[in-house]
């Protein structure tokens, strides 16, 4: 399965050395596919969670290379911390991994998203995956269908930017669309997803807004 030379999957493979994280598997390659398909009796994952645990083993990698501690409570700890919102704490903890000679503004930067994490499956790797037999779930593939055609021409319209030279980087740059949901009485906005987890969009008017549809 020879990668893209333009993914940024195969480049983090190669720059980290990454090695497959199992013996029965050549390639890391190879085991990212049979996470997602879930071959070989393994549980599927999605695109979110196989990003995750890439960027995971990337970091614990890099940890052990440098005698950091690297169990799985501080490595998902430390993940959080530089996938997460607050830039403070992200920009603190980048300069304690710089102090101990870890090179963490680059780790984090060479952090996929999930969109590249698809890419790389779909068009590098050639994976296929079989459809769910069940359709209760016709809706939400309806949205993440959506997200895609969304992101295919946002991607397009900057590769056209970029070439007319309005936007600098817009052909490598990774698009990421997102459904979001408002309240209709309050400022409050969340993702499809989380909302559909647990079940309401806000919780403040979540029985103001059942009461009015069950009248």
């Amino acid at each position: 399965m020879a990668g893209d030379s333009g993914c940024k999957v195969d480049a983090v493979i190669d720059k980290y050395a990454l090695a497959s994280a199992d013996p029965v598997y050549d390639s890391l390659d190879d085991g990212l596919l049979a996470r997602w398909t879930g071959a070989d009796d393994r549980t599927e994952m999605g695109y979110r969670s196989l990003t995750a645990w890439f960027n995971k083993r990337l970091l614990k990698q890099v940890y052990t290379e440098h005698g950091r501690d690297a169990l799985d409570t501080r490595i998902d700890s430390d993940y959080e911390t530089l996938q997460g919102s607050d830039d403070l704490q992200r920009d603190e903890l980048i300069e304690r991994l710089q102090a101990t000679g870890i090179p963490g503004a680059s780790i984090h930067d060479d952090m996929v998203s999930w969109g590249t994490m698809r890419a790389h499956l779909n068009d590098c790797l050639d994976g296929e995956k079989e459809p769910p037999e069940a359709t209760k779930n016709w809706e939400r593939e309806s949205v993440a269908t959506a997200k895609a055609v969304a992101e295919r021409k946002a991607e397009t319209a900057l590769s056209s930017l970029a070439t007319k030279g309005d936007i600098d980087g817009g052909d490598t740059a990774e698009v990421e669309a997102q459904i979001q949901l408002g309240c209709p009485d309050c400022p409050t906005r969340v993702p499809f997803d989380v909302a559909v987890e647990r079940g309401y969009v806000c919780k403040q008017h979540r029985s103001a807004n059942l009461s009015v549809h069950n009248s």
